[in-house]
């Protein structure tokens, strides 16, 4: 678990600086302050994207991969006013829907199924 503010700073440095750990110009959270945390569960009905996310994951194989591009085509279409952001979980379900899930042997297989699912996302 992370705990820090939200900032993307921190993955960018992360991603950057790999293997090592550079240094984020984020400031640090002052526990001595008395920082009290919440935990809930998450609300798979307003974050539909979440549960679907875990059933991708959960089915394995390329299930993963197909949800992942078929997550950045609609996305893409949303930011581009193609799409309602409501839109994007409809999208990415259905692809998973007719995506076969393969277990992929090698990249190329990985990038195969990452082309089809793109093919299959069904936006405006």
């Amino acid at each position: 678990m992370h705990v820090g503010y939200p900032d993307m700073r921190i993955p960018i440095s992360y991603a950057l600086n790999y293997p090592e750990r550079g240094t984020p110009f984020v400031p640090q959270l002052d526990f001595s302050q008395g920082i009290s945390l919440a935990f809930e569960p998450p609300d798979l009905e307003a974050f539909p994207l979440l549960a679907l996310a875990r059933e991708a994951g959960e089915r394995g194989g390329t299930y993963p991969c197909a949800f992942n591009a078929a997550n950045e085509v609609a996305v893409q279409a949303f930011l581009e006013g193609r799409i309602r952001f409501v839109d994007i979980a409809a999208a990415v379900q259905d692809v998973l829907a007719r995506t076969d899930g393969a277990p992929a042997r090698d990249l190329e297989e990985l990038v195969e199924a990452d082309r089809r699912a793109r093919n299959l996302v069904a936006v405006a």
